[in-house]
């Protein structure tokens, strides 16, 4: 897990340690002289191919490893190791997991880690208020948590968090079944998801990421008792955009959601949790606060040495991978969103809406389409779709006092519905690419790019979606009584997006 950068160029651990004011309001005589320096490199700390290992061992050796480090300052006895596998990429040195040092039974606590080992912005900013009022203003929790542990590298084997820091950084933001989120990717590397949506949430998290940037100085001058052990200046003059962004990231990838907990404790970052723990869609195991600790009740039996999986909450594929970098082939909960809007030029617009939301839906509907359950999705759009095909005012008044979505349905109407539908499921596969069958040739290699292979891994699976969706609604077509009746015309059909 990386919480600076992927290239030894961007290591935070090689910023200088500038002599700047401890205040909240940092003295403006330091300004001048902060820019020259902030790209110094301190060599002792920066990793290199070959002898980067090298170095690395040393530290290993005079830190220990992290469960080590954890025992001392207060973990219990677990029934869990830390092991370690090869990384995809020979540069890398290979990362940790967390894996059952015995036989472990459904229902057995793997380990239970005490808050005073867990970091949550409760802890970090030392008052719940102040928590709070950053985290429901203009910066997220990531945002507070990825400052923190910056500031903290910067303190180097000072920081008490030093051992848990370094761990994070030999993860490099990868989770441990795939690799680096698609924001650290290249616009090259990024082109590997074209015709997917997820390319543009990428981008748009990308550009959330740049405006919390810009708001982390509030964080320095409305929380000065936590920055006054820090001597650097405030955070966007200490840390470039793209040093904030790799510790976002990394910070995202690791974090735990929890449950039934104050707001400042819902976030934490856990040693032991991810990375180092596998993520699983069809896990229901999950890190939860209890009495004075977090704590990981196993929901499978495990044999000595098994690494041990945790569940990822309801997230689709899409943000499985923007999250922690991997795509899961048995996601349940993996779905693709087809958005449908009333054409606001129809001079019924104002009655359809009325329509629409009568029936618990909005003027622009995304409609979600599950892994599986794509014809349930097709029959949802229907009647949606059916009432941009309304006219006739005495129809549309006959619509509004109905009780339900009801449109007078006719065969023209219903292949106009269909044929729209289809030809957009069309459009939306012409928009990748490579074909399904492409895809699936290319995930035979096994020299593969890594990156490309959970792009591949990612569209594929889009793809399945759009094709049972496009079956579903050919399948519907052939069931309609009469083939041979055009499709009425619909100036004012509803929008596919």
């Amino acid at each position: 897990m990386e919480l600076t950068c992927l290239h030894n160029k961007f290591n935070l651990s090689a910023l200088p340690h500038l002599s700047l004011p401890s205040s909240k309001n940092p003295n403006p005589r330091f300004f001048s002289r902060k820019r020259n320096n902030l790209c110094l490199a301190s060599t002792s700390d920066t990793l290199v191919t070959g002898s980067g290992k090298e170095v690395s061992s040393k530290k290993d050796a005079e830190f220990g490893d992290l469960k080590s480090w954890m025992h001392k300052n207060g973990l219990p006895p677990c029934k869990v190791v830390l092991k370690e596998r090869p990384s995809y990429d020979e540069k890398h040195r290979p990362i940790h997991y967390v894996a059952a040092c015995e036989d472990l039974r459904a229902g057995d606590v793997a380990f239970s880690v005490p808050n005073s080992l867990v970091v949550t912005l409760e802890r970090v900013l030392g008052n719940e208020t102040v928590a709070e009022l950053l985290t429901t203003n203009k910066l997220s929790e990531l945002a507070c948590l990825a400052l923190y542990l910056m500031y903290e590298k910067k303190q180097g084997k000072k920081s008490f968090w030093y051992p848990y820091i370094r761990e994070l950084d030999r993860q490099r933001g990868r989770g441990q079944l795939a690799v680096e989120s698609p924001l650290l990717w290249s616009d090259d590397e990024l082109a590997y998801l074209t015709g997917s949506p997820t390319k543009a949430e990428i981008v748009e998290r990308a550009e959330g990421i740049k405006r919390e940037y810009n708001e982390l100085d509030t964080v320095w001058f409305m929380a000065g008792s936590l920055f006054q052990q820090y001597p650097y200046d405030i955070p966007t003059e200490a840390f470039p955009f793209e040093i904030f962004k790799q510790a976002f990231v990394a910070v995202q990838s690791c974090v735990v959601h929890l449950q039934k907990v104050p707001l400042a404790r819902r976030f934490a970052l856990v040693p032991l949790g991810p990375p180092l723990l596998a993520y699983r869609s069809n896990c229901k195991a999950m890190l939860s606060a209890v009495a004075g600790a977090v704590e990981l009740v196993v929901d499978r039996p495990y044999k000595a040495g098994e690494p041990i999986v945790v569940w990822c909450g309801p997230q689709p594929n899409s943000k499985l991978l923007i999250n922690y970098g991997f795509v899961d082939d048995d996601n349940s909960y993996d779905r693709l969103v087809v958005e449908a809007a009333l054409n606001t030029e129809d001079p019924q617009y104002q009655d359809k809406r009325l329509v629409v939301q009568r029936n618990g839906k909005l003027s622009v509907q995304a409609f979600p389409v599950y892994a599986g359950k794509e014809k349930e999705a097709v029959s949802d759009m229907l009647p949606y779709l059916r009432l941009g095909y309304v006219s006739d005012p005495s129809e549309m008044q006959s619509v509004l006092s109905s009780q339900g979505p009801v449109c007078p349905v006719s065969s023209c109407m219903e292949r106009a519905v269909l044929d729209q539908l289809a030809d957009y499921f069309k459009r939306r596969l012409a928009g990748y690419p490579t074909t399904l069958n492409e895809d699936e040739s290319l995930l035979l290699d096994p020299n593969l790019n890594p990156k490309k292979r959970v792009a591949t891994q990612l569209v594929r699976l889009e793809k399945k979606i759009l094709h049972a969706c496009l079956q579903a609604t050919v399948d519907l077509i052939d069931q309609l009584p009469d083939h041979t009746v055009s499709p009425c015309p619909a100036p004012y059909a509803s929008l596919l997006k």
